[in-house]
């Protein structure tokens, strides 16, 4: 089966291609924040557009946190790997401990003196920039790594875009430090943030129109239904079903891994939430809703944005649907 492109991101793509403007002095870094679940494509759209940033960065460091035996400071661990750190501004001790070097000296820093000493490694490797700082999974990161990204989104004279990838709080290891550190970051001057969500039918039609050529409308919505357009799990059933037809999209069993994935375990929701979504299926309006639960449309818009996060739906439709599906 050939690689299928991206599709369905394009208008993200451009929005991260405009931020990129070249070489950068003074002033604070860029911030820009991808959300969205496991496997909606922010890694790709995040690798996509540093690749077609014009004029190319100088500097691109990249990092992520080490998913079965996390420690501290893992992503400037990952950025340091494998790199000549020899001439870096940076007590050796110091760098052995950031660089999770299993020969580091017994010599202890205190925490501040150590996010410090990190700071300014990051400083030293941008020199002059321009580069582009890539956090990838910032869901995963251990609280030093979060502590120092933090840190950068607001360091003064450092000529970065921080580009940063993650999926929300609820599914994070620790949920509370992973949203004071997303709010940290979208507080950043400028910043901005791309919440990706699934894929519509027309952009799942695309998809496998680039295997199977132009498709019925709804098989096409049939294969969303199976795969939450989900655009990792779409590409792995077209794997799973490469040579066959594309009724096969339907016919053939999910991958094992997928049929966990696509049948997620029911949404934690709260009584007053059950609620809402008993209103969103019955098609009442927001004015409606605050009627006739007799609170806010301001309380009505929040509980149906949590709604919408914890269901996996695009929209209030997609959400009355998934409560009807599921009584």
């Amino acid at each position: 089966m050939t690689a299928v492109a991206m599709v369905g991101r394009e208008a993200e793509r451009q929005e991260l291609l405009r931020r990129w403007s070249g070489p950068r002095s003074g002033g604070r870094p860029d911030v820009v924040l991808i959300t969205g679940a496991a496997g909606i494509g922010k890694s790709r759209l995040a690798a996509s557009a540093v690749a077609a940033f014009s004029p190319a960065p100088a500097v691109v460091l990249s990092g992520a946190a080490r998913l079965h035996s996390p420690a501290p400071y893992d992503w400037l661990a990952a950025v340091l790997s494998g790199r000549d750190t020899h001439d870096l501004p940076v007590p050796a001790g110091g760098l052995a401990w950031l660089a999770q070097d299993p020969h580091a000296p017994n010599e202890r820093y205190a925490p501040e003196a150590l996010l410090r000493l990190a700071v300014r490694t990051v400083r030293a490797l941008v020199g002059t920039g321009p580069a582009v700082l890539v956090v990838e999974d910032l869901h995963a990161l251990d609280p030093a790594s979060l502590n120092l990204i933090g840190e950068l989104a607001t360091a003064p004279g450092l000529p970065a875009l921080l580009l940063v990838t993650s999926r929300l709080p609820d599914s994070a290891d620790s949920p509370e430090l992973v949203a004071r550190t997303l709010a940290r970051l979208s507080g950043a001057p400028g910043a901005i943030r791309q919440h990706l969500p699934p894929l519509g039918t027309a952009e799942i039609a695309g998809i496998i129109a680039q295997v199977h050529g132009d498709v019925p409308a709804q098989l096409a919505a049939a294969v969303r239904e199976r795969t939450g357009g989900n655009p990792y799990w779409l590409v792995e059933l077209l794997a799973a079903t490469a040579g066959r037809d594309a009724a096969a999209l339907l016919r053939e069993p999910l991958p094992g891994h997928l049929r966990t994935a696509a049948t997620p375990e029911p949404a934690d929701l709260t009584a007053r939430e059950q609620e809402v979504l008993g209103c969103l299926a019955a098609g009442m309006s927001n004015k409606q809703m605050a009627r006739e639960l007799d609170i806010s449309i301001r309380t009505v818009a929040v509980h149906v944005s949590n709604l919408l996060r914890k269901t996996g739906s695009a929209s209030r439709t997609e959400a009355a649907l998934w409560a009807v599906r599921r009584g």
